[in-house]
């Protein structure tokens, strides 16, 4: 979830600096009179010796009771939604894992293949119909965020204990972690009732 409003946000403001920053290249170069397109009527920088916000849009609204208020709840708002943007940047993705290796040396472990082998490793526990794993912590301590998508028939008790018993327990030990703390989330999946006729 967190990626994919990543995404649209950082494309969202990507496009608006690249249509903001192209209709002021086109109008401080002048390009309208020299290639002869218009440009619409509403757009404030029009030639080479316009400002783009000039000293009626700046001053218009002042007098009005309603601009003030407005304009610090607008930047509350930003704000608040900044703040929840940046806080929720820290449960991010451990993408090295460091594991002692037999001979005292450090060793790096690519996170997203440590998560990609407990995903396949989940799926195949019977009853399970999808699995995402996450590491979360330090390179030294990473912690897994394990979600499960169970299939209605699916008993939860023996699953999670399967989960517990072998398949992170086989990630601790191949990755030859000391310990690898869980939580795990489980949800049934929705299944539609068979409609016979």
């Amino acid at each position: 979830m967190l990626k994919t409003v990543n995404r649209v946000l950082l494309g969202l403001c990507g496009l608006g600096l690249f249509a903001l920053g192209g209709g002021v290249l086109v109008g401080g170069l002048d390009l309208q009179r020299r290639w002869g397109f218009g440009i619409p009527g509403w757009w404030p920088f029009l030639g080479p010796d316009d400002v783009l916000l000039g000293a009626e849009g700046r001053t218009r609204w002042r007098d009005e009771g309603w601009w003030w208020p407005t304009v610090i709840a607008v930047l509350a708002l930003l704000l608040v939604l900044l703040l929840w943007w940046l806080l929720a940047q820290r449960g991010h993705r451990l993408d090295r894992v460091l594991v002692n290796s037999e001979d005292g040396a450090a060793v790096r472990l690519d996170g997203r293949t440590l998560e990609d082998a407990i995903e396949e490793e989940a799926q195949a526990l019977g009853g399970v119909s999808r699995a995402q794993v996450r590491l979360t912590g330090r390179r030294t301590a990473p912690a897994a965020r394990v979600r499960l998508m169970l299939e209605p028939y699916a008993d939860p008790a023996r699953t999670l204990g399967r989960l517990s018993r072998d398949t992170l327990a086989h990630a601790r030990d191949s990755a030859g972690l000391d310990r690898l703390p869980s939580k795990v989330r489980l949800r049934e999946a929705r299944h539609h009732a068979r409609r016979t006729v």
